[in-house]
Order: C-alpha cells, then structure tokens, then sequence
C-alpha cells in the first residue's frame, strides 16, 4: 500500500532532489506502486514508537518532500492510482496537477490516531479546496471518493484506472512542449497566490514576465507564432 517508513520517504527525498536539479528533466511523475494505492498514509507502527523531538524529524522529512514537490522549478503532477490517505493525500496536495483513478480514495485520517496532518496538510488542503472543506475533512477523518474529490476542485480530473497512467503522461508530454524557464517563472508566481500581498504578487509577476524577454525562450516563442510553426524551446 505503499505505506510511508522511514526509509521510503528518505528514499523519496532524495530522489526528488535528484530530479529538481536535472535539466533534463521536464516534468515530475508521482504515482504509486501497483493499482491499489498511492500513497496508503504513513506507516503507523514506525509512528508510534516517536517521542517528541522523533516526531519532529519525523516531520521535517515529510515536510521537505512536499516541499521539493511544490517548489522545484519545473511541473509536479500526480497520479493517484488508489488509496491517498493522510501524508499520500498530502503528497498529491503538494504537486502543481493532481489526477485521479476512479477507484482513488482521498482523505486526511489522521484525527482518528490523535495527531493531525504532518505535510503541510493544514495549509494546501486549505488553499486547495476551500478551508470550510479541508475542515470538514480533517477535523472528521471523513474519505471521499475520486468523484466527490473532483466536484470540490481536489483534483483536476478523474480517469478510468486503466486510462490513469496514460493519461497523466499525455499531460506530462503536452508540459514537456513548453519553455522550462517560462513554466518555472510561472509555477513560482502560481505559488504565491493566497500567500502574502496581494500587490507584491502583482508586482512580482510583472518583475517575472519582464524578465522572461530577456530569454531565448521567449524570442523563439514569438518567432514560431508570427511564422506558423512550431517552438523548438531550449530552456534559457
């Protein structure tokens, strides 16, 4: 059930470095092994052997792989192949685009163990969904369906679990069309959205859109409109 241990989620980590840092790389695919989860929650019998300060490493590392998912300069997209439940439901929450089997289940259970959500949970399912809903489901336990995930905007869409995969990597190859510098700038301004001032968001995303002119990218992408072909973008 793909259950997050110590070892999986250091794995994860690192892997997720290794990705951000890979210019060849155009964009990230998150999903789970086999087909009946996700990421199934963390693995509750490492979890209760924490005391204080475990829990709080504990943490730090869950919390430094939605980070890495949310913030590296290039798309995040995940597949939810089935059950993505507490830190799996906050992975998805983590990435830029989130696509889900019909079969998927989502939730944040973590009130029925006396703990609350330990990725970020709090913020991006807030962010994500409305915070009268990211309440009802945190404060309840309560899972939805993938249907019931989709009407309240937690995820993009929903696929039939055969289609899943092929699907989210169409996507993936339609995103790996574009100019990675553009899709940086704009994933960094997407970002800031419900987060500070709402005139220094503006005001940033002026900064970012005159800085992209001075980009390859940009005059290759005007070039290929004006004459009818398409870009051939290099990422700088």
């Amino acid at each position: 059930m793909n259950a997050l241990d110590a070892e999986t989620i250091e794995a994860l980590r690192d892997r997720l470095r290794e990705l951000a840092g890979d210019a060849e790389v155009r964009v990230v695919v998150l999903t789970g092994a086999g087909d009946r989860a996700f990421v199934a929650g963390a693995d509750i019998k490492h979890m209760s052997s924490l005391g204080v300060l475990e829990a709080r490493r504990w943490g730090e590392l869950g919390h430094a792989c939605a980070l890495l998912l949310e913030t590296m300069a290039k798309p995040t997209v995940a597949a939810i192949n089935g059950f993505a439940l507490g830190g799996g439901c906050e992975l998805a929450l983590a990435c830029d685009l989130r696509y889900a089997a019909s079969s998927a289940r989502l939730g944040q259970p973590e009130i029925n163990l006396g703990i609350i959500p330990w990725l970020g949970g709090t913020q991006r399912l807030a962010r994500v969904a409305g915070r009268g809903f990211a309440k009802e489901l945190i404060l309840t336990g309560r899972i939805v369906d993938a249907a019931e995930a989709e009407r309240r905007g937690l995820v993009n869409a929903v696929y039939e679990p055969g289609e899943l995969i092929e699907r989210v990597l169409e996507t993936a190859r339609l995103l790996a069309t574009k100019s990675p510098v553009a899709l940086a700038y704009a994933k960094e301004a997407l970002n800031l959205a419900l987060q500070g001032s709402y005139e220094a968001s503006l005001v940033q995303e002026a900064s970012f859109f005159a800085m992209l002119f001075s980009t390859e990218d940009a005059k290759e992408g005007m070039a290929a409109f004006a004459e009818k072909r398409e870009p051939r973008f290099v990422g700088r």
